[in-house]
């Protein structure tokens, strides 16, 4: 295993880093974090211009069919610039669970939107019983008139606010497995019954509760086999984790170039406070993390090209490894950044919001360790 970028990996890598340079510093973060949407559609515009939300949409579908690399390279550096986007809801979990599970001719409508930026889509998966396994989708469709109509909650669902259309996990029938029984609904946000609230207190990005109260949908807005879509939604899971791995993994190597440098500028007692043996051991804490994090990443996502069958296992490895180590970089930078750290307009805070809410985002340390032994046939 070679993790060294190739000629077109790294002009994506600088091209990104130039364009985050010049168009997402700070303040514009605090920005959009701070507005009502959490959304900057001008952003949105030039990101998609750029080619991004196409980059891992097959040809034939209007994307550039590049690999998972590709994509996690740009992610990282998107991550280090905690740059608030739908890139991930849209042009990978959704458009990944359309290829999964669509048909021929919902892959030719849907697909092309989502690659060029004109559409965006999310994923509602979780639920008031928040968990990422399927045994937690409680949401129901039931058949009547030759669709269905759902009803029921989703709970932190990012940029649902900002789609356009909506990817909806519901249970349309009961098997012997969780996983037996679930399908996948096609639902415009603004279709009548459906209702979007963006939830309150210190998240990021923006997630949202949204509520289908007797929705009816056509069933030619059922994506694959009804009852059968658990396959489709965890792969599409696994390509997200992944690329979210890359992105947790910039924001913590933010964190610790942060540090650094703050250790190196700070004076206390006529001294750099990083000479202080406490301040390295935080600052060295923050580096292992963000090291950590970057390389269990990247290789789930060189599994995910190379359609390692263990793939899965990788990419739980990178998850867990990531839900850990990103807030607990945050935390190290706060010990050695004390008040000024605090300070919106410093930055820290920028990762650390988001730190807290994506260790939880497509599963948490705790459901990607089982995960792990499930899959490694360690555990039932």
């Amino acid at each position: 295993m070679d993790l060294t970028l190739n000629e077109i990996q790294t002009m994506l890598q600088s091209s990104a880093r130039e364009f985050m340079e010049d168009q997402v510093p700070k303040t514009r973060v605090l920005e959009i974090d701070d507005s009502e949407s959490g959304f900057d559609s001008n952003l949105w515009e030039q990101m998609s211009d750029l080619g991004w939300p196409s980059l891992t949409i097959p040809e034939e579908y209007g994307g550039l069919g590049q690999g998972w690399v590709e994509l996690g390279v740009v992610s990282e550096v998107m991550g280090y610039y905690a740059c608030p986007s739908p890139l991930l809801s849209s042009a990978v979990l959704s458009a990944q669970a359309i290829i999964a599970a669509g048909s021929e001719e919902q892959k030719q409508t849907m697909l092309p939107g989502i690659a060029a930026g004109q559409q965006i889509f999310a994923l509602a998966y979780t639920e008031p019983d928040y968990s990422w396994s399927p045994d937690a989708i409680r949401l129901q469709a039931v058949e009547s008139g030759g669709g269905y109509v759902l009803n029921g909650t989703k709970l932190f669902i990012p940029d649902a606010n900002v789609a356009d259309r909506i990817l909806v996990v519901a249970r349309t029938s009961e098997g012997e497995a969780s996983e037996d029984g679930l399908s996948l609904f096609v639902v415009d946000r603004t279709a009548r019954g459906v209702s979007t609230r963006v939830m309150d207190g210190w998240i990021g990005p923006k997630a949202c509760e949204v509520n289908f109260d007797g929705v009816e949908v056509d069933a030619s807005d059922v994506l694959g086999e009804p009852g059968r879509a658990w396959g489709a939604v965890e792969a599409a899971m696994d390509r997200a984790t992944g690329v979210l791995c890359a992105f947790m993994a910039g924001g913590a190597q933010a964190v610790y170039d942060m540090t650094r440098e703050y250790s190196q500028s700070r004076i206390a007692f006529g001294v750099p406070i990083g000479t202080f043996q406490r301040v390295q051991d935080h600052v060295i804490d923050a580096l292992t993390d963000a090291d950590s994090s970057k390389w269990t990443a990247f290789e789930a996502l060189w599994q995910l090209d190379e359609g390692m069958a263990d793939a899965p296992v990788g990419v739980s490895t990178a998850k867990a490894v990531a839900s850990l180590g990103f807030p607990r970089a945050c935390d190290a930078a706060h010990h050695v950044h004390a008040g000024i750290g605090a300070d919106l307009e410093y930055g820290l805070t920028q990762y650390t919001k988001r730190a807290r809410t994506l260790q939880h985002y497509l599963g948490d340390h705790v459901y990607h360790k089982a995960r792990m032994a499930r899959l490694m046939s360690l555990a039932g």
